[in-house]
């Protein structure tokens, strides 16, 4: 053996037993990442899937009267599923309607009442129905008018203030006051449900009609006065994805979520009904 050579035979032995190391390290890097993903895939588990999961903002566009618990849900939700991050804008679902009709960019939609979501139908994912909520009267705090029924709302003394019309809380406040023959001639009428609430809770009415779950937000500010379910109206809660969203996949299953175990304990807990009929 040349001495010349045996630089190349040392080189040649320190690549074959530098391969010979690596080997071992990669397939077990390999095999892990793919047994990894399949293990995923096969369980279904979402914290086991979720590192996978490319990275979504998601923007929901949801009706005033979620304001409290999608704050709640949405923290939830993201602990959930790392690299979601998701942005409210609430407001009246007619609003939200008008938003989606003029482009605004969104990725879900939540509304109070079907009709509403109906108007934008042909954008959306076959929406589903996640909760469901009725009507109190909402009154300062120690109800100082002694409220106690709704043909009380009917006292041109009393300063009953009303979600519009075109509001959802509005189409069931009329529902309601119509069913029973009740006139009222509100000093507002306001364009959400969170407003009617704030007129109250302001001192600026003695009285309006809110959904349940509004009133219980705000218990140190307003007493509630519960509505006759024979003479109530039930609001239900369609929520969908929309069909251009950049990140449809993210937005259905957000959506699904809604409608799992751990949204639906946090809808009920907040005083919302479920979308199942009663047994």
């Amino acid at each position: 053996m040349s001495l010349s050579s045996l630089p190349h035979r040392r080189t040649a032995f320190a690549a074959l037993a530098g391969a010979a190391l690596l080997l071992p390290l990669t397939a077990c890097g390999g095999s892990g990442s793919d047994s990894g993903a399949k293990d995923a895939g096969q369980s279904g588990s979402p914290s086991a899937s979720a590192p996978q999961a490319p990275a979504a903002d998601l923007t929901v566009l949801a009706a005033a009267s979620l304001t409290d618990v999608f704050k709640t849900a949405g923290a939830a939700y993201e602990r959930s599923h790392p690299g979601t991050r998701l942005n409210f804008s609430f407001a009246g679902s007619q609003e939200l309607i008008a938003q989606i009709q003029n482009g605004a960019p969104a990725d879900a939609l939540v509304t109070a009442d079907t009709k509403s979501m109906a108007k934008v139908g042909d954008e959306t994912e076959a929406p589903v129905v996640i909760a469901k909520n009725r009507l109190v009267i909402a009154t300062a705090e120690g109800n100082p008018q002694k409220v106690g029924e709704l043909e009380d709302l009917a006292d041109p003394k009393l300063k009953v203030v009303l979600a519009a019309p075109e509001v959802p809380a509005g189409k069931y406040s009329k529902q309601v006051l119509d069913r029973q023959k009740v006139t009222v001639k509100p000093v507002s009428q306001e364009p959400s449900v969170r407003a009617v609430l704030s007129k109250v809770q302001l001192g600026e009415a003695d009285a309006g009609l809110v959904y349940k779950t509004d009133a219980e937000s705000a218990p140190d500010k307003v007493d509630a006065v519960d509505i006759p379910d024979a003479q109530n109206a039930v609001a239900e809660y369609p929520a969908a994805a929309l069909k251009d969203s950049k990140n449809a996949a993210a937005a259905k299953a957000f959506v699904t979520w809604l409608s799992g175990p751990e949204g639906q304990k946090i809808l009920l807990d907040a005083g919302f009904q479920s979308p199942k009929p009663q047994a």
